[in-house]
């Protein structure tokens, strides 16, 4: 498996291809949305927070939309899994893309976790599956912002997230932590 890399905002980001339930193929290089285009990395079925969380992410996606977002969640599930998640989860609007390669997951900078068993839901988990992570893309393939996390609890707010998109293009706000190294910044900027 490939080394854990850290992703810098206006810089390019890995590419991501994957399959989608309902039969197409998701690449970020085939996207082309207004503003940004969000990646939502899930664990996958086994996840009783990922549940709540897509759930949330389903029923907001039409305000995302509004603000020139295209999105997609996507695990390293089965096909199998991923359509249990979509359907047993109600997930209506959100494209689910499964398969997830886990050398790619690592080029984006998530971690990754062995199966315990089953969870407190009754499924088994995975041998090795994603911890979750979220992703604003601009159409031009560069990192605005991320978040990757060790744990599934307290993951980004979707409703803080629609309040930024709102705030965001019209100030222009710059994407953030772009900084490679500090020992090269000027004191005079």
């Amino acid at each position: 498996m490939s080394q854990l890399t850290p992703l810098y905002p206006r810089q390019l980001v890995p590419e991501v291809a994957v399959p989608v339930v309902g039969g197409d193929t998701w690449n970020l290089a085939d996207q082309n949305p207004q503003n940004f285009t969000m990646i939502v990395f899930y664990r996958g079925f086994h996840c009783p927070i990922c549940t709540k969380y897509l759930a949330d992410l389903d029923g907001k996606l039409s305000d995302f939309t509004q603000r020139g977002v295209e999105t997609i969640a996507i695990s390293s599930d089965e096909l199998e899994r991923a359509a249990q998640s979509k359907s047993k989860w109600r997930l209506e609007n959100l494209t689910i893309g499964y398969g997830l390669d886990l050398d790619v997951a690592r080029q984006w900078g998530l971690y990754i976790s062995t199966g315990r068993g089953k969870t407190s839901v009754g499924v088994e988990e995975p041998a090795l599956f994603t911890e979750p992570g979220l992703f604003l893309v601009r159409p031009d393939r560069t990192l605005y912002c991320a978040t990757v996390q060790t744990m599934p609890f307290a993951r980004p707010n979707f409703s803080e997230i629609v309040m930024a998109l709102d705030f965001v293009p019209k100030n222009d706000y710059p994407a953030r932590g772009e900084v490679l190294d500090h020992h090269t910044i000027s004191t005079a900027v």
